[in-house]
C-alpha cells in the first residue's frame, strides 16, 4: 500500500499510516505481541519520512495499540480493540476509518414518547414533551460495536423515524432538515456490566463490560438536536477523548 506525501481528501499523511496499520491490526495481518517493521521499511511502504512514520507510530503507542520496547522495536500491544475518538465532531463512520473494512449500521425500531426528566434537561425541553426515539446497533466487519439509544425532540423532527429508514444516516436525515453540520455539546462516559438485552444483540459473554456514552449534539446555534446514550463492548472498543 502506498500513500502520497501530501493530503489526501484532507486527512494528514501520519494519520493516514495510523489507519493503515490499525487496519493490518484489526484484519489479522498483525497480532498482539507481533513486531512492526521498522521505521525505514514503513517509511519505504508509504513514501514518507521516518519523522512522520514517528508520529504515526507515536500516535499508536499513546492509544495503545503499540508499544516500543528498547532495542527491540515496536510491538502490537492490543490486536482486539478498535479506538474511537469522542471530540466536537464525532461521527461512527469517521472516527473508526481505517479500523475496518466496512461500517454498517442496523435500525431496530422507533417509536414516539414522552421525554422524561433526564431525556428533557439533556434536549432542553419540558419533560412529557413528545420526543421521537430510535433505536441500532452499529457493526464494523459485522462485529457489533455499539448499542445506542436516541431521542430527537419531536417538534422538530416529526417524521425522523421515517427518514433514517430511507437513508440509514444521521448526518444525512439531519442535513434533510437543513441541518449542514452539527458538534458534539457534552459526553459523559461511565461502565457498567451488560444487561441480557445488550449481551445478546452485542454477541457478548455474560457479566461483560461495557463503556456508555451519554452524548448531546447540537445545531449551529448551540440548539440541542439529539441526546445519545451508547454502549460499547469494552473488550472491543476504547473511547479516545
Amino acid at each position: 500500500m502506498t500513500i502520497a506525501k501530501d493530503m489526501t481528501g484532507g486527512i494528514a499523511l501520519w494519520r493516514q499510516i495510523a489507519d493503515a496499520i490499525r487496519l493490518d491490526i484489526v484484519g489479522g495481518k498483525l497480532a498482539t505481541g507481533d513486531r512492526l517493521p521498522t521505521e525505514a521499511a514503513l517509511a519505504q511502504r508509504f513514501s514518507a519520512n521516518r519523522h512522520t512514520v514517528r508520529r504515526a507510530l507515536s500516535v499508536l503507542a499513546d492509544e495503545g495499540v503499540v508499544g516500543a520496547e528498547q532495542g527491540r522495536g515496536t510491538f502490537v500491544r492490543s490486536a482486539r480493540r478498535l479506538s474511537y475518538p469522542i471530540g466536537k465532531r464525532t461521527r461512527f463512520s469517521e472516527g473508526l476509518a481505517g479500523q475496518a473494512r466496512t461500517l454498517t449500521t442496523q435500525h431496530l425500531g422507533s417509536r414516539v414518547e414522552n421525554a422524561n426528566a433526564a431525556v428533557a434537561a439533556a434536549l432542553g425541553i419540558k419533560p412529557g414533551n413528545r420526543v421521537v426515539r430510535i433505536e441500532g446497533v452499529s457493526l464494523a466487519d459485522g462485529l457489533p460495536l455499539s448499542r445506542t439509544t436516541t431521542w430527537l425532540p419531536y417538534r422538530r423532527f416529526p417524521d425522523f423515524a421515517g427518514r433514517i429508514v430511507e437513508r440509514l444516516s444521521f448526518t444525512a436525515v439531519f442535513a434533510s432538515y437543513g441541518i449542514a453540520d452539527y458538534s458534539r455539546s457534552s459526553t459523559r462516559i461511565s461502565a457498567r456490566h451488560a444487561d441480557v438485552e445488550e449481551t445478546k444483540l452485542l454477541g457478548l459473554r455474560p457479566g461483560a463490560i461495557l463503556l456508555v456514552s451519554e452524548a448531546v449534539d447540537v445545531d449551529a446555534e448551540g440548539v440541542p438536536i439529539s441526546y445519545a446514550l451508547s454502549r460499547f463492548p469494552a473488550e472491543r472498543m476504547e473511547l479516545v477523548v
